[in-house]
């Protein structure tokens, strides 16, 4: 059975993907529904998929 620090790190990389998607989910709906650059969903997709990235970026890197 994994230790408490493996499945914590997994559980990061799980959540860190997922907030990716989000954000690719929420850019993908409001550009298609006509959202222009500055709109709160294309804001709100980038802001998820940087923090997202930047999440898996540091679970990955190790310490």
């Amino acid at each position: 059975m994994p230790g408490r620090r493996g499945i914590y790190g997994s559980s990061t990389q799980i959540m860190s993907v997922l907030m990716v998607i989000v954000g690719i989910v929420l850019l993908v709906r409001t550009v298609a529904a006509g959202g222009g650059g500055l709109a709160t969903g294309v804001i709100l997709g980038v802001l998820f998929v940087a923090a997202g990235a930047a999440r898996l970026y540091l679970a990955l890197r190790g310490p």
